[in-house]
């Protein structure tokens, strides 16, 4: 028996406009023992800030995106080395030409050659929820903008021939159940 199909890993996006609530559940799969891959944009952003860049994403968004690219597809192979069945994701790969999209800045075709190299297995789709929507020092969008960015990143998914999965609004619990309860 080829051992190669003995472990076949689930790979899941979790995605949508800032403030949606996509890595308070991210956070609530953690404490159900799931593994799961954090998003990396605040990371990006705040080495930037450490070398005097207020905001990289608004100053130079090819380099903010070629970063967070790299990132991406570095948690992408990271997560094929770990044994667990299911390892989610908060964000993909196509959500870095998403955002490039909403900002109608150019980018290189590999971006979606490397978005069709590293598939998802599920892509979970949170909209905008106003009554969660909260912004902060990295997350400097208002409530319409992720709504744009929110249609950006669904019509990105389904150009590289995803089946996007809407998450209904609701309690934490419910939405990670609803999420487990779709992939299981």
């Amino acid at each position: 028996m080829n051992t190669l199909f003995l472990h076949m890993q689930i790979k899941v996006v979790i995605t949508g406009g800032p403030g949606t609530g996509k890595s308070t559940v991210i956070n609530e799969l953690i404490k159900r023992n799931y593994d799961c891959m954090p998003e990396i944009s605040r990371e990006v952003t705040l080495n930037a800030r450490k070398k005097g860049i207020e905001q990289l994403f608004l100053t130079n968004p090819l380099l903010f995106s070629e970063l967070l690219l790299e990132g991406r597809i570095n948690q992408y192979i990271e997560a094929e080395k770990k044994n667990n069945s299911i390892v989610f994701f908060d964000r993909g790969i196509p959500d870095v030409h998403g955002y490039m999209n909403y900002i109608s800045i150019d980018y290189p075709t590999s971006y979606i050659h490397k978005s069709n190299l590293y598939r998802y297995n599920y892509v979970f789709l949170m909209a905008p929820w106003k009554d969660i929507y909260i912004s902060d020092n990295e997350r400097y969008e208002n409530f319409e903008q992720s709504l744009a960015i929110h249609n950006h990143l669904e019509r990105t998914y389904k150009d590289l021939n995803y089946n996007i999965i809407e998450v209904p609004f609701g309690t934490v619990t419910s939405r990670a159940n609803f999420i487990l309860e779709t992939i299981k």
